[in-house]
């Protein structure tokens, strides 16, 4: 999955999740635990059971584990395939002792819960499914076909035909159940996982980006001077050698690269932007450079800025950190991927909070989804795609996830509302009828504090 320019690992990837070791020492404790229960059924309850097929299917069991053990590394990762199979021998071997020993009226019968609960977690969707039926398959059979269970006085275990009834249907239930819920829990454990790696990764690269024009911006600030000395110096040579036509072609070459020189760092350094901004910078200004990617790709940004409540008129200078300018930038390009004709981006700032807000005159957010926005991988604008509004665009959510994760790692408190009904008829809406994203700060977890002037540039450390 590729979004923003982040490459994700599929989602849907199980392969090589599973390690043999982790199977071997489950099957381990579960050889243990059979063969003490049939060691007490055995001995203290005096049960006649066959002991001969019952230590045949543990056997069976040991001797697949030292085979795995001698035939394959301690780190060895199983494929989706080799893992159904190990968890289909488990269920089949346990299957087997159940038959021999009662079918049902064996009170460990459910532990056939066991390998499709570590299946749902661990493999696809279609393996778990296979393996719950035959799971389901083989716990019928046992309940109709069986070795009953037999006291020392050679008379048989009976139970009620409902009772019996009740212990199977409650195992299929519990096959059911514990598959569908062990699956949604991992799904979405693994859909959070890869999520936040998609965070951590945007977050990584907008602080490379900032970390390089740090280095640009000071490049140019310690540059000027010198370059702006070699000009001036090279213009005087040229007005002394005007009488030698060798050496100020020279002189010329030295002012024209300095120049050359001048021109490139501005570019790189987009022109103005000081070491201040790399830092800290007045509330317009972060929004608008958040917002400056996308506001060139056919849609009006509109910007507005001032005090509510009473607040100073001085627009207060906020730290311009990494997750923030991402942050915001992400809100805008939703708003603008979505918007008919215009977004606008609000600031507005009282004594204690600072407030950032996103309209557009969109759709809106779908009202049955709203409450769900911020989650990864979950479609939210819309119930078809929109190739047109979003070429390649899967509609997952991430974007969102990722502004929400990290302006909320800010400090910020983020609200996602409609400006109007989204049922209302496309004449009836005002102008601002699309979806409203609401940032609030509290004051000083967003202002910057006064420090005065800067200073010499810091060298970074490596």
């Amino acid at each position: 999955m590729v979004m923003a320019g982040i490459t994700l690992p599929e989602g849907e990837g199980r392969d090589n999740w599973v390690r043999l070791r982790t199977l071997i020492l489950l099957r381990w404790m579960a050889i243990a635990g059979q063969l003490a229960a049939i060691f007490v059924a055995d001995r203290y309850y005096a049960l006649q059971l066959p002991l001969g097929l019952c230590y045949l299917a543990v056997g069976a069991s040991i001797v697949a584990n030292l085979f795995s053990i001698t035939l394959f590394p301690e780190n060895k990762r199983l494929t989706e395939t080799e893992a159904f199979f190990t968890l289909l021998f488990d269920l089949a071997q346990l299957a087997f002792l159940i038959f021999v020993t009662g079918g049902l009226t064996n009170p460990f019968a459910l532990l056939v819960l066991a390998p499709v609960t570590i299946s749902a977690s661990a493999l696809r969707l279609q393996p778990t499914l296979l393996l719950g039926a035959a799971a389901i398959a083989l716990i019928s059979v046992a309940a109709f076909w069986n070795l009953p269970l037999r006291f020392a006085d050679g008379s048989e275990l009976a139970i009620p035909r409902i009772f019996e009834f009740g212990f199977w249907l409650s195992i299929v239930i519990g096959i059911l159940f514990l598959g569908l819920y062990s699956r949604r829990v991992s799904t979405e454990i693994r859909s959070m996982s890869e999520a936040l790696l998609a965070t951590q990764m945007a977050l990584a690269r907008e602080q490379k980006l900032t970390d390089l024009g740090g280095v640009v911006a000071a490049a140019a600030h310690e540059l000027g001077t010198p370059l702006a000395t070699i000009k001036l110096v090279s213009s005087e040579l040229m007005e002394e050698l005007a009488d030698r036509p060798d050496l100020l072609e020279d002189a010329r070459l030295i002012r024209d690269q300095a120049d050359r020189c001048r021109d490139i760092l501005r570019d790189m350094g987009r022109a103005g932007k000081d070491d201040l901004h790399l830092r800290q910078a007045p509330l317009s200004a972060a929004l608008r450079e958040a917002a400056e990617p996308h506001v060139a790709r056919g849609k009006r940004v509109e910007f507005s800025f001032g005090p509510v409540d009473g607040g100073p008129e001085r627009q207060p200078t906020i730290l311009r950190r990494p997750e923030i300018i991402h942050g915001l930038r992400n809100l805008v390009q939703n708003a603008v991927d979505f918007a008919r004709s215009t977004v606008w981006i609000e600031g507005e700032w009282t004594d204690r909070t600072v407030t950032i807000r996103i309209i557009d005159d969109g759709d809106g957010f779908p009202p049955h989804v709203i409450g769900r926005i911020g989650d990864p991988f979950v479609r939210f604008r819309r119930s078809e795609p929109e190739t047109t509004q979003r070429p390649g665009y899967e509609g997952m959510g991430l974007g969102l996830f990722i502004a929400k994760t990290l302006l909320e790692r800010s400090g910020a408190e983020l609200t996602f509302a409609n400006a109007t009904d989204p049922f209302l008829s496309p004449e009836d809406r005002p102008d601002r009828s699309g979806a409203v994203v609401e940032a609030v700060w509290a004051m000083e977890a967003l202002a910057a504090r006064e420090t005065g002037a800067l200073g010499e540039n810091r060298r970074f450390e490596t």
